[in-house]
């Protein structure tokens, strides 16, 4: 009997110490003059504590749904990782933003110097840069993985690769040829060009891939900046099986690429080079970006994508959706 009294006062004291310290946050120094203990020996309590399993810490973030929405993504698809930042209703631009800055920290986490990083245009590639905010100079190369499209500032990737690698304070080097060629030939031309072809090959070795995702469906789609033809048939284009645009690809609902002549005519890596890639960045916002996100995913083109909360859940019911039915 008396041995167990003595074992009750021992884990009554070591309980004491721990809910002090770990509830009440105080020091070990002050509690040791609370119960008249050696600071020693309330550091070998609180010790004793949690080899004895009494002490278990949880720690929760105030955005515990975006965390589960991070976590549900990684599973669902098949993801490293998942970064889901605030939709913010009514403001597409903003939410857009917030977006570009969560892939901004990630990339930044992501560097190491010597890295070659190999971007996409669009508007999503352009936040992440917008939001870079390095705390140092990083030694790294900036590639395209397409040709260009002079105009607009986020369909420029030669601009946008060298506004990236300005501000991390490394080096770029550029695609001097077009997105699209007049022909197959000349896109075969083109890509064996010795200047066009030593970017290609960096690009495809590239420590990390950042890529926008594309849409053809939402009338402000970046992909018809980047398109040829003036008017091209959006409805045409989803009945032929077309879900979304990666590397300016047009790719099906499984993340093939589409039986679409102006694929043939693009001078740009093909999604599945990126293989070879040590990261694979995705970043897109918006519920019209629901369905190409699907299409990537299923093509398992990404490791980590960047995406608003929205966006995130409705990808993740029409991911369960399908499950469901098969």
């Amino acid at each position: 009997m008396a041995e167990r009294k003595e074992e009750f006062e021992s884990i009554r004291q070591i309980y004491t110490v721990c809910v002090l310290h770990f509830i009440d946050g105080m020091k070990q120094s002050d509690i040791a003059t609370t119960l008249n203990l050696s600071t020693s020996k309330v550091n070998r309590l609180i010790t004793q504590g949690r080899k004895l399993g009494m002490v278990k810490i949880a720690i929760e973030s105030p955005f515990q749904g975006l965390v589960n929405l991070e976590k549900r993504l990684v599973e669902k698809a098949g993801l490293s990782s998942a970064v889901v930042a605030p939709t913010v209703s009514g403001s597409p631009d903003t939410t857009l933003s917030q977006v570009g800055r969560a892939a901004a920290n990630q990339l930044l986490e992501t560097l190491r110097d010597g890295d070659v990083i190999a971007i996409t245009g669009g508007k999503a590639v352009s936040a992440v840069m917008e939001n870079l905010a390095p705390e140092r100079s990083f030694d790294v190369t900036v590639v395209p993985l397409t040709g260009g499209v002079q105009g607009k500032y986020y369909t420029d990737v030669n601009h946008l690769a060298s506004r990236l690698a300005e501000r991390l304070g490394g080096k770029s080097m550029l695609v001097h040829a077009p997105l699209f060629a007049e022909s197959r030939e000349q896109r075969d031309m083109l890509m064996q060009m010795g200047s066009v072809k030593e970017v290609f090959d960096l690009a495809r070795k590239a420590s990390v891939a950042l890529t926008g995702i594309g849409s053809i469906l939402a009338p402000g789609s970046s992909y018809y900046d980047l398109h040829p033809m003036p008017n091209p048939d959006r409805q045409f284009l989803v009945k032929s099986g077309v879900r979304g645009e990666f590397l300016a690809h047009l790719i099906r609902e499984d993340g093939t690429v589409g039986d679409y002549p102006l694929n043939s005519r693009l001078v740009a890596l093909e999604p599945g080079d990126l293989s070879s890639c040590r990261h694979k960045i995705g970043v897109a916002a918006g519920p019209e970006k629901v369905l190409p996100i699907r299409a990537v995913l299923n093509g398992r083109f990404l490791d980590s994508l960047v995406v608003d909360e929205e966006t995130a859940g409705a990808v993740i019911e029409a991911m369960e959706n399908l499950q469901n039915v098969a």
